[in-house]
């Protein structure tokens, strides 16, 4: 078992800095949002939050797909490796947000049904909710049903600055 202390960069993006903490050893996402280290690193598991955490340089390829992402390349984030808990609807719905394309958005409704359980609707919104990830698993681009906001665990003024960057309307300042 790897006992290296996980990596932390902060990183700019059109929503303000992202904190993202990956894997040394194999630069895989582990968490990333946009709250203090301390915060999002309470919400990994026991085993890689007994890790501990070191602050990085921003390079490497995930500071540079951020790079990319916050410049225009909205894919960019798409190639990023991640990984997080979660049961298997879970684990598909974090698929799913995943193919959501930028500029694009799913209802939870739509999410559920894509996931493989149409009832499943509130374990959508769970899915949405517990994300360690976004925006590389892009829970911002899941909306109630009508269009409406819905929750975002980072604020509303958040998933709002995400869904315009990747409408075109916002850029990095």
């Amino acid at each position: 078992m790897t006992t290296t202390p996980l990596s932390v960069r902060v990183l700019a993006t059109p929503a303000g800095p992202l904190i993202v903490i990956s894997s040394p050893e194999d630069d895989v996402v582990r968490a990333a949002g946009f709250t203090p280290v301390d915060v999002l690193a309470a919400r990994l598991g026991a085993v890689l939050r007994a890790r501990g955490v070191r602050s990085e340089p921003d390079n490497g390829p995930v500071a540079d797909a951020v790079r990319r992402y916050a410049d225009g390349d909205l894919d960019a984030l798409d190639a990023v490796a991640v990984d997080q808990p979660g049961g298997p609807f879970t684990q598909r719905a974090w698929q799913v947000m995943r193919t959501i394309a930028p500029g694009s958005t799913l209802t939870y409704a739509e999410l559920a049904q894509a996931a493989g359980n149409p009832a499943a609707v509130r374990a959508a919104g769970s899915a949405c909710a517990r994300n360690l990830i976004a925006p590389f698993v892009p829970c911002h681009r899941v909306l109630r049903t009508g269009g409406a906001m819905g929750g975002y665990y980072y604020g509303l003024d958040v998933k709002r600055a995400l869904l315009a960057h990747e409408a075109g309307l916002l850029s990095v300042a």
